[in-house]
């Protein structure tokens, strides 16, 4: 594969990064089309279907014309396109500082290893717990993250004995997110004070600053 492999392109934007580690930072997203799960409080349900077709040439100047270092590739389930890995490579090869975010199902073992991943494991809350890959515990660095978002008190039991019985901590940060509407993040909050959890809690900085709507 090379510049003039195509991927199915929902959309290229500029906006803060507004979770992980990268928190506030200027960042390009680059969401692709697609994906194989239907999580019961996706976002981005938009970024299933439609989209262009880009070359990853025509993906890489568009890249550049906002002047930042800081990329993520998202989705949609970005791994779902295979010409993805490609995209990565290239993007860690112009120098830009890369992350993916991926949700988890599909093998994240052929990523570039410059490439920062922010690794989701679905809860029972989310309707596709049944498809986290946990073969993928074994391709994460210190220099990854792993991300919880739960939908209610079961969803932070169960995601606490994950931590426990998987020894999860020990892999790479952990990140906490509360549902918006759905957890109330105070409570949230309260729980992993109550319980000392080795996890950092996030709130989107993005829904904060401009709501729900696309391409933010």
């Amino acid at each position: 594969m090379s510049e003039t492999t195509t991927l199915r392109v929902s959309e290229v934007f500029f906006s803060l990064q507004g979770e992980s580690s990268r928190v506030g930072l200027p960042t390009v997203f680059i969401r692709l089309t697609g994906c194989p799960l239907r999580c019961g409080y996706c976002d981005t349900a938009y970024a299933f279907t439609g989209g262009e077709n880009m070359s990853i040439a025509g993906i890489l100047q568009q890249v550049s014309s906002y002047g930042t270092r800081y990329v993520t590739v998202t989705g949609g389930e970005p791994l779902a396109q295979k010409a993805c890995l490609t995209l990565l490579t290239m993007l860690c090869d112009a120098k830009y500082s890369v992350s993916l975010e991926t949700s988890g199902a599909l093998d994240i073992s052929d990523v570039d290893a410059r490439v920062n991943k922010v690794m989701d494991i679905k809860t029972p809350g989310s309707g596709e717990a049944d498809k986290n890959n946990w073969p993928n515990l074994e391709h994460l660095t210190q220099r990854d993250e792993l991300k919880f978002v739960l939908c209610d008190e079961a969803d932070y039991q169960w995601a606490c004995q994950v931590i426990k019985e998987r020894h999860i901590d020990q892999v790479c940060p952990i990140l906490f997110s509360p549902v918006q509407g759905t957890l109330n993040p105070t409570n949230l909050a309260n729980w992993i004070l109550r319980d000392k959890l080795p996890v950092r809690m996030q709130i989107q900085l993005h829904k904060l600053l401009w709501g729900d709507g696309p391409g933010r």
